[in-house]
């Protein structure tokens, strides 16, 4: 049974209130709250295990080391990779894709080459493409999008060419709660002989990621986002591929030997963790994945997308209401707006009820241009989240729209 209550308690912030009213976080997609058990994970590591890893004899670095490296093994085990070489630490996903573009992009393209994205891609998958495109001189080419946000299918099948050296796309859009078809996506790729990237940082807190069944050659997404610390990540590539492409930084820890003259760069997938990694993170992302590993991802999901089809259906009937993203396959997000009500007086109202939404446009400027708006409130679920909790965000909704 999917306890909700027992969950609950699992996240002391969530017995706050904030102006004096009961906190009701929806704010989610940016960031998720983080159980007791994560941070107990990072206080017993600093006081009782802390030491830099793999480069000590003395007891506490083994120990610490080998923490490190069974976090990699969760992490391989979580995403269904075939090989721990497999896992990459990052500081979030924006990082794990910026050490792609950098890497791939210096070995595999050169001007004239493309790279296909889509429409809904948050900035972290559009500016270092650019870069690239400065430097290099590639072209970006981009999937559009039906108005119920889903991609076109046979468009994104026409962008191919003789030029075309990656795909990288979204698994679930950070604005609309898109599901993209990522598996059926990488094998009309793969038909191309064109690698895939995928940007799992929306999918990975809510649904079962299995790599190797996707077929995926790269897959990124953020601890912080699956109830675990920030500033740690991961970028799975499948180890063929790693092993081709050249190191993203240089330094300590991703070298074999160093001289004045060559240096010999490490196996992977030390390879690309150049300095002391964060292996409390490491550890404490580790326990995270464990702790929605025990809840099990089918019920999380099941749960999230219950939560969102009452959320759409008690948000429509609120009158002047304008929701961004009705694909046929949403998970755990909605954007909206409501008459003319600007989106951060919105947010700003709500707020002051205990309500924490989000209100911009989510990095994804583009996207927000596709739909001929600035930006929107977007409230984003988590697996502790409840259906009162949408209940008083429709009353508040309610509430800000009489006072304008």
């Amino acid at each position: 049974m999917y306890d909700i209550q027992k969950i609950r308690e699992d996240f002391p912030i969530l017995q706050r209130e904030v102006y004096g009213k009961p906190l009701i976080y929806l704010d989610n997609g940016a960031t998720t709250q983080k159980p007791r058990c994560v941070v107990d994970a990072i206080t017993e590591e600093y006081y009782s295990v802390n030491a830099n890893v793999h480069r000590g004899v003395h007891f506490l670095s083994q120990q610490a080391t080998e923490l490190h490296e069974a976090s990699r093994e969760t992490v391989r085990k979580f995403l269904n990779a075939k090989s721990s070489n497999e896992i990459i630490f990052t500081r979030g996903t924006t990082e794990s894709i910026n050490l792609l573009v950098t890497s791939f992009g210096e070995e595999f393209m050169s001007e004239g080459d493309e790279v296909i994205v889509s429409v809904m891609e948050h900035h972290s998958n559009i500016v270092p493409w650019q870069m690239l495109a400065a430097r290099k001189g590639i072209s970006i080419k981009v999937i559009p999008m039906n108005d119920k946000g889903e991609l076109l299918q046979d468009e994104y099948a026409k962008l191919f060419s003789d030029r075309t050296k990656i795909v990288a796309v979204t698994h679930v859009s950070n604005v609309l709660g898109t599901v993209n078809p990522v598996k059926e996506m990488i094998a009309v790729a793969h038909a191309h002989g064109v690698p895939v990237m995928v940007d799992g940082a929306q999918s990975v807190p809510h649904m079962k990621v299995d790599v190797r069944d996707l077929d995926a050659d790269f897959y990124a997404f953020s601890g912080h986002k699956i109830y675990g610390p920030t500033g740690v990540g991961v970028l799975y590539g499948k180890e063929e591929w790693l092993d081709k492409l050249p190191p993203y930084q240089g330094g300590g820890e991703m070298i074999q030997t160093v001289s004045f003259e060559k240096t010999v760069f490490n196996e992977l997938p030390f390879k690309f963790e150049a300095g002391t990694p964060d292996y409390i993170g490491t550890t404490a992302l580790a326990r995270a994945l464990d702790y929605v590993s025990a809840i099990e991802m089918d019920h999380i999901n099941a749960h999230e997308r219950e939560l969102t089809v009452y959320a759409m259906q008690q948000l429509k009937r609120i009158p002047d209401m304008r929701i961004f993203g009705e694909a046929e396959n949403k998970d755990a997000v909605i954007s909206f707006l409501v008459g003319n009500i600007h989106h951060l007086d919105m947010g700003t109202l709500l707020d002051r009820l205990g309500i924490a939404v989000r209100t911009g446009h989510h990095c994804a400027q583009p996207l927000m241009q596709r739909l001929g708006i600035e930006g929107t409130v977007r409230a984003s679920f988590a697996l502790y989240n409840t259906k009162e909790e949408v209940d008083a965000l429709v009353a508040g909704i309610e509430r800000v729209r009489k006072m304008f």
